[in-house]
């Protein structure tokens, strides 16, 4: 207690606070004594009855702590069986916060508020608060509380209180009080730090704050609001004069565990189920999505589709199907990609953008690291996928990431989960994330000619996990051309009305979160048989012996479109004309990537990066002369392989010879000859 508070002004303060919480929170403290919790105190309400106690709580945070445990003493309060409870108070929503950059030496001692995301989370442990010694001498017991990570012994008996004893030595211990801890590091939110390093600071969580719903809220990925006293503590254990800080949390409160939490008042949920009965509502959100770029409404509304999702389902065979929906855009250089890529994530709560070129699979998933400073052992970091969690992730330059990295991503765009085994940790993190990805191709502009897999350094199995991928053309053409440049231009000027959205980003982020908390749409029996015969009237294309055009990973993908298109009008059930939409821009999407101008037909394997039918077909050929003229002699001479190759009408000869050499099939066993393996 501070040496300037009297013991009349300390009686006040408890009388005050005590009063406050019987009248304010009557129902709420008979609940916390029957659960055996902490009663959370909000600050806001505080200051307005007694704004003299949250003055002291700010300044003199363990004054006010001492002035709580006191008052609540004078509270009778019993459990369910009967029993006396004492309940803690916790104290939560200071009008102000502090960003966590901001903190500084000056707010040691003091008690904050910040906000954050939990960027890694240790396990729960044990840590003695307090040790009880005993003198050999007198046998005095002697309470010693210890200072952040240190528990001394005593200096000094103090004896028993009738006369001093003075011994220092062999000191018995007899008991510890232990309390269960957490230590996690919370980072700044993306909205506060983008174009800077995010800033960090650790947090301590202790007692009823790591119970099972505490240790459900804390994990890596949740967005908290912590209030606490921020502490010093060394730096380094070789080093006395340079000091960290971490906040010894009072309260924690998640802030956005996905799109439930955000607030649509009845006014705006009026407002929205006007704008969804409109038919019109399809083309005010496209034009409202980066109106500034002229055109791509293709990929705008499929964009539009995929912020909406559509339901993840469990079957009774416990088989999931995720909702989320991903999409693949591959431009040509100043197609626009890269500004939808950064856009599309501030619309949404939990959204995150990264570059493929910087980010690498421990950042994107997650990763183990040692903590040395504060609990020791190692601790589980999440990735931008974990962060992302029921939101949505951007990544740009999606083929720069490297091969190993790109592996990591498999498990997280079918499964939504992350799993990780590492040092003593082994875990499954959610990721229901929607992946919005961008790539260019590897010779600057996009050859129709060529296959996606020479152009694309995206593997094919990776490739099949998006729903919908498109090409950003940039071609020439005059009236095109002119309609783009005008388009940018009338959009710099002040008076413009064409680069205002047709609806404010903050409500299509409540018409989205509203209509995937309220609607749930199911596909009816004719709208399933819609979908059912465009899909096999697709696949009836390969039976002659053709590409095969589309897999049941599109026909997935067309019920989540539905869904999707469905929910932005609000509706239960998924109708012919949403199932028209998902056609429609699947059609799009095949024919961009997938369309063979040698066989003028939609060739799947084409479109995710695989090797196609026709090429298929010339390797195949290709293949058959090697075996032919291997069975003469043993070395082929190249030559007269590429000749015959020639007079068999086979196209591309000596790009199908290199191929086959890196795929190992054949190898060059002096110059000018060739050799199957």
């Amino acid at each position: 207690m501070a040496d300037e508070i009297s013991a009349a002004k300390k009686a006040e303060w408890v009388a005050k606070l005590k009063e406050f919480v019987q009248t304010r929170y009557a129902a709420e403290l008979v609940a916390a004594a029957n659960a055996h919790r902490a009663l959370p105190v909000d600050c806001t309400l505080l200051e307005m009855r007694h704004p003299e106690l949250t003055a002291l709580l700010r300044q003199d945070p363990n004054a006010m702590f001492e002035i709580a445990a006191e008052a609540m003493k004078g509270v009778d309060l019993v459990d369910v069986d009967g029993n006396p409870v004492v309940v803690r108070l916790r104290f939560f929503a200071l009008p102000e916060l502090t960003s966590i950059r901001n903190l500084r030496a000056r707010h040691i001692g003091q008690f904050i508020s910040t906000e954050g995301t939990v960027r890694r989370a240790s396990e729960i442990r044990p840590e003695i608060n307090a040790r009880t010694w005993q003198c050999p001498e007198c046998e005095a017991k002697i309470l010693v509380e210890s200072i952040g990570t240190f528990a001394p012994k005593p200096f000094e008996c103090p004896g028993n209180g009738i006369e001093p004893c003075g011994n220092r030595k062999s000191f018995k211990e007899v008991e510890k009080v232990m309390v269960d801890t957490r230590m996690i590091t919370i980072e700044e939110p993306f909205e506060f730090a983008e174009g800077d390093r995010p800033s960090q600071v650790a947090v301590a969580l202790r007692e009823d704050l790591v119970d099972t719903e505490g240790r459900r809220i804390t994990e890596a990925g949740s967005r908290l609001r912590i209030t606490g006293v921020l502490k010093e503590v060394p730096k380094d254990k070789f080093s006395s004069t340079k000091l960290d800080f971490f906040i010894e949390a009072n309260h924690a409160l998640p802030t956005e565990v996905g799109w439930e939490r955000v607030d649509v008042s009845p006014e705006e949920e009026q407002l929205l189920r006007q704008l969804a009965a409109s038919p019109e509502v399809y083309d005010q959100l496209v034009a409202s999505m980066a109106p500034s770029l002229y055109g791509l409404m293709d990929v705008k509304e499929s964009i539009i589709l995929q912020l909406f999702g559509g339901v993840p389902r469990t079957l009774k065979d416990k088989t999931k199907f995720r909702g989320d929906i991903h999409i693949l855009l591959l431009g040509d250089p100043a197609s626009g990609k890269s500004q939808l890529l950064k856009l599309v994530p501030s619309i949404v709560p939990r959204g995150k953008y990264v570059s493929g070129k910087g980010a690498t699979m421990a950042g994107l998933t997650a990763t183990v690291t040692k903590d040395e400073q504060f609990m020791g052992g190692w601790v589980l970091e999440a990735g931008a996928v974990v962060l992302a969690n029921k939101g949505l992730l951007s990544i740009d330059e999606f083929e720069k990431m490297s091969p190993e990295d790109q592996v990591g991503m498999h498990e997280t765009m079918e499964q939504q989960t992350v799993s990780i085994a590492k040092a003593s940790i082994v875990a499954t993190l959610p990721a229901q994330t929607s992946i919005l990805a961008g790539g260019n191709p590897k010779y600057s502009r996009f050859d129709p000619l060529r296959s996606i897999a020479d152009q694309i350094t995206i593997p094919d199995t990776l490739m099949s996990r998006f729903d919908l991928k498109f090409i950003l053309k940039d071609e020439p053409r005059t009236d095109r051309d002119t309609k783009i440049v005008d388009h940018v231009l009338q959009s710099r000027e002040e008076d413009d009305t064409l680069s205002i959205p047709k609806i404010a980003p903050e409500l299509i982020r409540k018409y989205i979160a509203f209509a995937k908390s309220h609607c749930t749409p199911r596909l009816t029996k004719e709208t399933g048989k819609q979908i059912k015969d465009f899909y096999l009237q697709m696949r009836k294309k390969a039976e002659a012996g053709g590409p095969v055009p589309i897999t049941l990973r599109q026909f997935e993908a067309l019920i989540r479109l539905s869904e999707a298109s469905a929910r932005i009008q609000l509706r239960d059930v998924v109708t012919k004309e949403d199932a028209d939409r998902a056609i429609r821009l699947m059609y799009a999407s095949l024919r961009e990537l997938g369309y063979d101008p040698h066989t003028k037909t939609i060739d799947i394997d084409r479109a995710e990066g695989g090797v196609g039918f026709t090429e298929r077909s010339r390797l195949q050929k290709m293949m058959d002369l090697i075996n032919a003229l291997s069975q003469k002699k043993k070395d082929i001479p190249e030559r007269e392989l590429l000749e015959l190759a020639e007079q068999e009408g086979i196209a591309g000869a000596e790009e199908l010879v290199d191929k086959l050499k890196r795929e190992g099939t054949i190898f060059s066993p002096n110059v000018g000859f060739i050799r199957k393996v």
